[in-house]
């Protein structure tokens, strides 16, 4: 099973990111092939429909990892409500090929108390290119945001939660996988 993580921030101590590495590990000790791909250290060209495509490493490589993901995880910070543009940028970039029968998973990190809001926004998205939402997804806010040295959430709920969600989301995935 290949799994491609979609960081969509572009802080570098972002907690969406550090979300994701935890992800990616979970999903990893599940024996899957996991490729995190982080927007901030691998930025894309802008969108722009006169041009859709660009030469661009980046995103031949993101187009690439899509294609090859059998499931995937798609994370944002909270921005005013709404998902970050360097996520919305590249998902702008991608299209029925890249999600078409794949389970996606939606994960956010808010500086409030829940990010439903990029949430919902996501699977609205993952729908219009005919995406699988998964029914779980993961929101950190506020204090929850914290992880300890090891890259782990360090609230015990938060890690039990997103544990839950990832593996509810791997289920899934495996049973829905294209052949």
């Amino acid at each position: 099973m290949n799994i491609a993580i979609i960081a969509g921030s572009n802080k570098q101590s972002s907690t969406s990111t550090k979300l994701c590495r935890y992800i990616e590990k979970l999903l990893s000790e599940k024996e899957c092939g996991v490729t995190l791909f982080d927007l901030h250290k691998r930025p894309v060209p802008l969108f722009a429909p006169d041009n859709r495509n660009p030469a661009d490493v980046n995103l031949s490589a993101l187009k690439e990892t899509m294609l090859r993901a059998d499931a995937i995880v798609l994370s944002t910070p909270d921005y005013h409500g709404s998902i970050s543009g360097t996520l919305k940028n590249a998902i702008d970039h991608l299209g029925f090929d890249h999600f078409d029968g794949k389970v996606v998973l939606a994960v956010c990190s808010t500086g409030g108390a829940v990010g439903i809001s990029p949430l919902q926004q996501i699977q609205v998205m993952v729908r219009a290119v005919h995406g699988i939402n998964c029914p779980e997804w993961i929101s950190i806010g506020g204090e929850n945001r914290q992880f300890d040295a090891e890259g782990e959430p360090a609230v015990a709920q938060v890690k039990e939660r997103t544990i839950r969600a990832v593996n509810y989301f791997l289920k899934m995935a495996h049973s829905l996988r294209k052949q």
